[in-house]
Formats: structure tokens, sequence, C-alpha cells
């Protein structure tokens, strides 16, 4: 095969791909498979050591304060909340991109003690920090 078409067919495969990843996304966070008994999504996150502490940086766009938990329970951290879905009774709702519903996070930790410094949130990240005790 000449190495323009293995180019060619190369690049045609990665966007079927990233085709296929969109649609199972789509599907994954349809409104009506969602249950609020049990997490429907995981943040993605940002985790950064040093010598004295933990810090990390969850991804919680359009979640309020009241409606998360961060808890320490063993050698995690658990990050637990709800992401409601705007009030559209007065508009069509044209696209969801940001999942929405339940959701839960549980960061394995480094052997190490820890206890929660900070939990905070800041331009729609919950930044939480955990010192080493």
């Amino acid at each position: 095969m000449p190495l323009r078409n293995l180019e060619t067919w190369m690049w045609a495969e990665a966007c079927d791909i990233l085709n296929r990843a969109d649609r199972l996304h789509r599907q994954f966070f349809r409104p009506a498979a969602m249950s609020a008994n049990r997490p429907a999504w995981e943040p993605p996150i940002d985790i950064y050591e040093s010598d004295g502490e933990f810090k990390i940086m969850i991804a919680l766009p359009g979640v309020a304060q009241k409606h998360l938990t961060v808890m320490l329970e063993g050698d995690h951290l658990i990050i637990d909340g709800q992401r409601h879905l705007p009030d559209s009774s007065q508009a069509t709702i044209r696209r969801l991109e940001i999942p929405y519903g339940r959701f839960q996070r549980r960061i394995e930790l480094p052997a190490a003690c820890f206890e929660i410094d900070t939990s905070e949130l800041v331009d729609g990240c919950l930044l939480i920090s955990l010192r080493k005790i």
C-alpha cells in the first residue's frame, strides 16, 4: 500500500473511532438512562503532590457547593454530589455535552495519613488540599 493511501486510511479510521466514541458518549448520558440512586458519571481530576500536601482539582461546572460531599474514607477521598439540569421549561434543549445527574469520584490515596485542609469551589472546579499528618 503506498504511503499516501496508508495515511488516508489511518486518518479515516481515526475519524471513525472519534465518531463512534461521540455516539457512545451521547448514548451514555441520555436523560432517561440516569438514575438518582447511583452515580451516572465521574468528573475529571488533576492531582498534584508536594512534600507536605496532596492537591486535587475536580472539574465540576455548574455544581453548587451545597450539592457536594467530600470525605476521607480509609485510603480513599470520596467526592459525591449532583449536577442538576438547568431549568429548561421555557426553552428547547439543543445540545447537552456536560454530564449531569449524580456523580461520584473515588480517589485512591498513597500510603500516608491525610486530613482535609481546604475544600472550595473556584471557577467551576472543586479544589481540595489534603495535608499529610
